[in-house]
């Protein structure tokens, strides 16, 4: 149970599904719906609608700067010493400045698109204080095993837990003109998912409870784990356009990312799981933990042994939109996308808790001041298929708007700047755990109390980025 915090993080700032990012561009940054453009992040929301784009050449080099909290309050009406407990574990969700490039070429009736960019994931989130999920359990068994010779504030308690998920992409897509308003496309995205999860949980006993007891440390915990692997997804696209009306469609099949885990630390206690994984296989291994320790350690520790693979799907993906122009200056475009998360396998089968898939409903709108300079806003819900098995501290997901506005300078005829900024609110989501029998696992992670846990989360990105046409 005590390792049961030491899960893979999932801490995207992002806009899109729950392991899918959809904001490269920052077109999107200030407008949100961009499935009807033929400017050049077509390459990743319209590809087919590039054929009506610009003839020639095209490059867009994009930056963008995100930040985020990611917090869990724990609340118990009473704690093992009789006292109401409750804290908030703040999670500091960060990334650096994340990079995109997009490339096409244009010839009549059809066209040819690169985009690269973090496709899914991607951030560092770190709690400095550990996560209920781990410390409770911990401050539990300090209680038990000690006799109760250690209250509150008898003893030190250092956790600390960080995780990193970055999903890598590189996409490739061809259209062609059909006819004279529809055109089609089809793609590839290959993606390589890299991420690790690094913890550990130290209790020290405060004199005189050491000397009593005849020793200091009651609990060492440490892992430092990291997991790689490949995926590929085939894009299909379609577009339809005829005056100011455009129809876009696309489809991006599930990735599959199968990865492995590259255990540097893995011990508890003195015990170097890492080392028994090696000498007598993983079977052996946690056999020898459940015998120890508990089964449910056991099994929790057996995600890490060298070698084991981890599931890190990016679900399926179909997006349409409409765009309209009602005059030369002012565009507008709605959009849906359906992230089919129920079907794509993530760590420890958790997909199966969804309730559904992740809709989504974007709405934005584009002026033009004059030649030079447009203005634009969109906005944006997300919908997950949330239930309390789903979430978790190292992962866990809110319902929520976003809001985005920015604008582009054409500086030359040639050159393009866009400047975005978008924000996302997020409902708080509250977790209820009934009371139950410790002796069976029950109650707030396995010590019998029932608790409420509240997660909320908090998202800014801005941006800044360059279009050349050529």
């Amino acid at each position: 149970m005590l390792v049961g915090g030491l899960l893979a993080f999932s801490m995207a700032a992002h806009a899109g599904g729950l392991m899918t990012n959809t904001n490269y561009h920052i077109a999107f940054d200030r407008m949100m719906a961009r499935g009807a453009t033929f400017d050049i992040d077509a390459a990743y929301s319209n590809p087919a609608g590039l054929v009506w784009g610009h003839q020639g050449w095209q490059l867009s080099l994009n930056f963008q700067k995100p930040w985020q909290h990611r917090d869990i309050e724990a609340s118990m009406p009473v704690f093992l010493s009789g006292e109401p407990f409750q804290k908030k574990y703040e999670g500091v969700a960060s990334a650096p400045i994340v990079p995109a490039l997009f490339a096409a070429y244009t010839n009549e009736r059809w066209s040819a698109s690169a985009m690269i960019g973090i496709v899914g994931s991607g951030g560092f989130v770190e709690y400095d204080e550990g996560i209920p999920m781990l410390n409770v359990p911990i401050m539990a068994k300090l209680y038990a095993t000690n006799a109760m010779l250690i209250p509150n504030k008898t003893y030190t308690l250092d956790s600390k837990m960080e995780g990193k998920q970055y999903i890598y992409g590189g996409q490739l897509n061809f259209a062609y003109k059909l006819h004279e308003n529809i055109a089609v496309s089809l793609g590839m995205r290959i993606t390589r998912y890299d991420g690790y999860n690094r913890g550990h949980v130290i209790a020290t006993a405060n004199e005189p409870i050491a000397s009593a007891l005849g020793y200091s440390q009651l609990m060492n915990m440490q892992l430092d784990c990291k997991q790689t692997g490949w995926g590929i997804a085939p894009i299909l696209g379609f577009a339809f356009h005829n005056g100011p009306l455009t129809i876009s469609g696309r489809y991006e099949m599930r990735t599959k990312h199968n990865t492995e885990n590259d255990t540097e630390v893995l011990n508890i206690n003195g015990t170097d799981v890492k080392a028994l994984a090696e000498q007598n296989g993983t079977a052996a291994t946690v056999a020898a933990l459940a015998a120890s320790t508990s089964p449910d350690m056991a099994a929790k520790m057996a995600a890490y042994i060298p070698g084991e693979k981890t599931r890190y799907d990016m679900p399926a993906l179909l997006a349409a939109a409409i765009g309209y122009e009602f005059s030369d200056k002012l565009r507008a475009t709605v959009e849906y996308h359906f992230f089919d998360d129920k079907n794509a396998k993530m760590a420890g089968n958790r997909q199966e808790a969804l309730s559904g898939g992740t809709n989504e409903f974007v709405l934005g709108v584009e002026y033009d001041i004059n030649d030079r300079f447009t203005v634009s806003m969109g906005g944006q819900r997300t919908d997950y298929g949330l239930s309390d098995d789903y979430q978790q501290n190292t992962s866990f997901a809110c319902d929520s708007w976003s809001v985005g506005l920015g604008g582009a300078w054409n500086v030359t005829d040639k050159i393009r700047v866009n400047a975005g900024y978008f924000v996302t609110l997020y409902s708080n989501y509250e977790k209820q755990f009934a009371a139950g029998n410790p002796a069976t696992g029950g109650g707030y992670y396995g010590i019998g109390l029932s608790a409420t846990e509240t997660y909320s989360r908090t998202n800014h990105v801005i941006g800044i980025g360059i279009d050349y046409k050529f």
